[in-house]
């Protein structure tokens, strides 16, 4: 549930994509099918995993930080390899790239499926990951491949509707699934979804190459983000356990630090590089960037643990909580046309000031409850103000990265937006997970000294605390003991949550602060791309687009 809906600017990398190549009326049907089916296995995938989570620790006897593995595998290549994805498709084939990124995403969906043991569950969503890095900018660059840009305002509105019903039916199906089921169909639900697409693609979707089809392909940068990203995800996520003096948990804070300013050398001087630096001399574009990492971090790391919240502590089953958010959807899709009115009538500065100090309110209401909460006095309201402040904040945020350059690199500037919203998430479970995990064994301990249980109870409980809320308490003890330490757990990982909930207001407001600083009230100039130059071995060609299926 970490991710909740489209992320920022996915309508922008639509709309300003190249021109599209001629084809048929029926080739843009299915290929907008297809488009819609390929967003809709990565929106399920992102929302339902979430709240299968508990029952995998339970299941498979995992620790909070294998949980996080969970999500963060594949949240570590989706985000490092999402602008490669996007190259590769250009240069190898749209609609080929697309298929091979669903074909592993299906594969590896039903290997989690199959997983015995959480080491080989994090392995397959991996590879989940490395898929939805192809399938994921393949959606949305097959559109604009087809589409042209006069039509292109329709095929996104019909996008984006069937992408929100996607989004807030398949964590209530999945939560369905695993409380009547098992956990495995949260993964193995994606895969008659794939197996019908990778048909449809090879039966009717036209294939088509970008203009940049023979630029480089920036793998020493692709492979330097992978590698940082991993490094600090590491420290974060298992510092809380081993100590940040371990030996692995320095050492790879050190590599990843080492691989990251690695990263940022090679994008400055790399000819093709995946992440165009030159785009953040333009302030606009900066600073919605700033806000997005900010923003999306908050998001992202909070509602990660949210599930666990509600399943674990508050006592919800797996559909109730897939269903709790569903508020959280509504409003941004009722409100969508309305906010994206909002930089017409005051221009981008006072919507992404405001939305994010709305956000924080929400994020602080989350703070408030403690066990046994019920849903309608203790998470609606703020659910509902949270959306109201991202509804607020994510259309104007698309139209000020838009504006921020030159419409021919628009749908680049619009590319790494994404990709800095993934990131943002994938940095904060991991930042989110530490907060909480310190927060928690603090008040437990505290607790422990002072209740009266046999010492052989207590260090049941101090031996699985790696588990956090997921603790077991073992058989055979009063009912008064087991019930007091139930309780204490409970009351521990709320004081944690409570602590990232807090934390994630904080960021809100940061954002916000970041708009105020960097945004201007009225559109500045404009980055553009220098005019293409012709080079040895290097074609200028125009997007076409093969074999026209009818």
């Amino acid at each position: 549930m970490s991710q909740i809906g489209k992320p920022p600017c996915d309508n922008g990398v639509i709309m300003y994509g190249e021109a599209a190549a001629p084809c048929s009326s029926a080739s843009r049907r299915w290929t907008l099918v297809a488009a819609v089916l390929g967003s809709s296995l990565a929106f399920i995938d992102g929302t339902v995993v979430n709240v299968a989570l508990p029952a995998i620790q339970r299941e498979l006897g995992a620790t909070t930080s294998d949980a996080q593995w969970v999500m963060e595998s594949y949240a570590l290549f989706l985000a490092s390899l999402l602008l490669v994805g996007g190259v590769l498709g250009d240069r190898f084939g749209r609609r080929r790239i697309f298929m091979i990124g669903t074909a592993l995403f299906t594969l590896a969906s039903i290997g989690c499926s199959l997983s015995t043991t959480v080491g080989l569950l994090i392995a397959a969503r991996a590879v989940q990951g490395i898929g939805a890095a192809l399938l994921v900018p393949g959606s949305l660059a097959l559109i604009s491949a087809t589409f042209p840009q006069s039509v292109r305002g329709a095929a996104i509105g019909t996008w984006s509707a069937f992408s929100g019903i996607a989004a807030a039916i398949g964590p209530v199906i999945g939560g369905y699934l695993i409380d009547h089921y098992s956990w495995i169909w949260a993964f193995l639900v994606n895969a008659p979804m794939g197996i019908v697409l990778l048909l449809l693609c090879a039966a009717k979707v036209p294939e088509s190459y970008g203009s940049g089809g023979h630029d480089k392909i920036d793998v020493t940068g692709a492979c330097l983000a992978t590698i940082g990203l991993a490094g600090v995800v590491f420290a974060f996520i298992e510092a809380p356990f081993r100590g940040w003096t371990n030996t692995a948990v320095w050492a790879a804070s050190i590599i990843g630090i080492v691989a990251l300013i690695g990263f940022v050398r090679v994008e400055m001087r790399s000819v093709a590089p995946m992440l165009p630096l030159g785009l953040f001399r333009e302030r606009n574009f900066t600073g919605a960037n700033v806000l997005t990492l900010l923003l999306y971090a908050a998001l992202g790391g909070s509602l990660f643990f949210l599930p666990l919240d509600l399943i674990q502590v508050q006592g919800y089953g797996a559909t109730a909580a897939g269903a709790a958010l569903l508020p959280f959807i509504a409003i941004m899709f009722a409100l969508s046309r309305w906010a994206g009115s909002l930089v017409d009538r005051f221009g981008p500065k006072l919507p992404l000031v405001v939305g994010p100090v709305i956000a924080a309110v929400g994020f602080a209401l989350f703070a408030w409850p403690s066990t046994n909460g019920n849903y309608w006095t203790a998470f609606f309201p703020a659910i509902c103000i949270l959306g109201l402040g991202m509804s607020i904040t994510v259309a104007p945020l698309t139209t000020t990265v838009m504006n921020a350059v030159g419409e021919e690199l628009a749908g680049t500037a619009s590319g790494i937006n994404n990709a800095v919203s993934r990131v943002a998430a994938l940095l904060a479970i991991a930042l989110f997970g530490a907060v909480l995990t310190l927060a928690f064994n603090a008040h437990l301990n505290r607790v422990l000294a002072t209740l009266r249980a046999p010492a052989d109870l207590v260090g049941a409980v101090m031996a699985q605390r790696e588990k956090l809320a997921g603790i077991v308490i073992p058989d055979g003890y009063p009912g008064a003991i087991t019930d007091a330490l139930k309780h204490a757990i409970g009351m521990s990982f709320v004081a944690g949550f409570r602590w990232v909930m807090l934390l994630s207001a904080a960021l809100a407001l940061l954002s916000a602060l970041s708009a105020w600083i960097f945004i201007r009230g009225k559109q500045g100039g404009r980055v553009t791309a220098p005019p293409p130059q012709d080079s040895p071995g290097v074609a200028i060609a125009s997007p076409r687009c093969a074999g026209h299926a009818g």
